[in-house]
């Protein structure tokens, strides 16, 4: 083998991601009433590259084995990475477009292993974190915020407290809100980022790609300074603690312009 083993997870973890968004992209496309036909050749294709980018992820990028290793990983993880989307009962349709994915990613591995000079652009950090390191994230988050089973302000039945903000999940989407989380958490020195989710895998990653945002599962976010929380929900919902939320008050202009409609009549401090 000849490509380095910091250039082959790179390459795996980017076509995984491209190949999810298309496949999501294409399904996302189909009329409703052909997603029950065509739907069967797509849904199933992305769940299971989904679930072999979850696997790749397990790798932490900053300490990665010798080449063949990561090779063997990835070979293995195109043989039998799993998700709840990707078990059994499957009609044939199903089964044989799932094992198209596994074979065609299993091909680029080794395709990528014999080139040595392989160039890839470089992909933000991103680990998918071991039970241990959840459990004990979401017992921190317990017992510095006050979460309870996933779950923050104002899903919590309790007042909302003043230096907490609360905005609509819309705004997330809008109004470059996104980067502008981000450039406070630069601004505070912070790189890197927690997201816990309802369902599905917890991941330590880049500061430059967190996105605070529903997505299906309800996310926290927080970091090892444990001096602010994030958290998006079901109800339409992104709230800030700590000081995310003070740094966001202060430098998004329109940020009264996102607040939600459940806001206490005094305001955010």
């Amino acid at each position: 083998m000849f490509v380095d083993p910091t250039t082959l997870h790179w390459a795996s973890r980017r076509y995984l991601m491209t190949r999810y968004d298309e496949l999501s992209r294409e399904y996302g496309r189909l009329p409703d009433d052909a997603r029950r036909t065509d739907g069967k050749r797509i849904f199933p294709r992305y769940n299971v590259v989904d679930a072999m980018l979850v696997e790749v992820e397990r790798l932490d990028p900053d300490r990665l084995p010798g080449v063949d290793v990561v090779a063997g990983m990835m070979l293995a993880a195109a043989e039998r990475a799993r998700s709840p989307f990707t078990e059994p009962p499957h009609g044939e349709v199903e089964a044989q477009v799932m094992a198209d994915e596994r074979r065609l990613f299993a091909v680029q591995v080794r395709h990528w292993t014999e080139q040595p000079d392989l160039r890839v652009d470089a992909v933000p950090y991103r680990r998918v974190l071991t039970p241990e390191e959840s459990s004990a994230w979401r017992t921190s988050s317990q017992r510095r915020w006050g979460a309870r089973d996933g779950c923050w302000h104002p899903m919590l039945g309790s007042s909302v407290p003043r230096d907490v903000l609360v905005l609509t999940g819309e705004s997330m989407w809008e109004d470059d809100a996104v980067e502008r989380v981000r450039r406070v958490l630069r601004e505070l020195g912070r790189s890197r980022v927690v997201e816990l989710r309802e369902y599905g895998a917890d991941y330590l990653l880049d500061v430059e790609i967190v996105a605070p945002r529903y997505t299906g599962p309800e996310g926290l976010w927080t970091d090892e300074h444990h001096d602010w929380i994030a958290y998006a929900s079901h109800e339409g919902t992104v709230a800030f603690g700590g000081v995310l939320s003070a740094g966001l008050a202060a430098a998004w202009p329109a940020v009264d312009s996102w607040l939600w409609p459940g806001w206490p009549a005094h305001g955010h401090a």
